[in-house]
């Protein structure tokens, strides 16, 4: 294949529409995932405001949804896609899939971030009369920042390699051009070329990621 002036330009298309896909997407789900994974830490057993029935049920309909292929749910939501976009096909119709998918990952990302912090600090919190918002917003948060920045870049970049998936169903971006191209035209330059430039955004999200958890670590200043 030649890789000529229209080649290029199709190509960027294809970068803004994954990079439009992948951080809206992400905005949206951190949105959602955020406060979901707040609720699993504060309502756990050992939380600060235990209350494990309806932990269990939160955890239990994350897991189900993280259970299910993002494929498969991209058809599974293509009528709440419909409703809520109007259109099934292009860059803008993947950005509700992207969200169920992402949201519940973004949850057990944060969840996980917040139990590396040391329950010292929090029970410290609690004696000092620290209301369950304080300790959320004054201990939780900042002592977590690091962690929860590399989650940042781990979850956007997993959403990114969502958003190649949805080339299957005219979805647009970088993986819809591999797979018209390189999968069902047998282009395999333009194959490696999609695929070197989604490598190139991975690299440039982890090291910003990590760039930043390390900016905000207070333990290596």
């Amino acid at each position: 294949m030649v890789f000529d002036a229209s080649v290029f330009d199709m190509l960027k298309l294809g970068i803004w529409e994954t990079l439009f896909m992948t951080f809206t997407s992400s905005l949206f789900a951190y949105l959602i995932g955020v406060p979901l994974g707040i609720i699993l830490i504060v309502t756990d057993k050992d939380g600060i405001y235990p209350l494990p029935l309806l932990q269990r049920i939160l955890g239990l309909a994350i897991n189900l949804l993280r259970s299910v292929p993002f494929i498969i749910l991209l058809i599974m939501v293509i009528p709440i896609t419909k409703m809520i976009v109007g259109t099934t096909l292009g860059a803008k119709a993947v950005i509700p899939p992207l969200v169920f998918a992402s949201a519940p990952y973004v949850a057990r990302v944060v969840e996980s971030s917040f139990k590396e912090v040391d329950a010292g600090v929090v029970e410290a919190a609690k004696s000092m009369g620290a209301s369950t918002f304080q300790i959320i917003w004054k201990v939780l948060l900042p002592e977590a920042k690091p962690s929860l920045l590399i989650g940042g870049a781990l979850s956007v970049t997993t959403i990114l390699g969502y958003s190649a998936m949805s080339g299957f169903v005219g979805g647009g971006g970088l993986g819809d051009i591999a797979i018209k191209y390189g999968y069902y035209r047998y282009q395999t330059g333009m194959m490696f070329a999609t695929v070197a430039i989604l490598v190139i955004i991975v690299q440039i999200i982890q090291e910003a990621g990590m760039k930043l958890s390390r900016i905000s670590d207070k333990r290596i200043r």
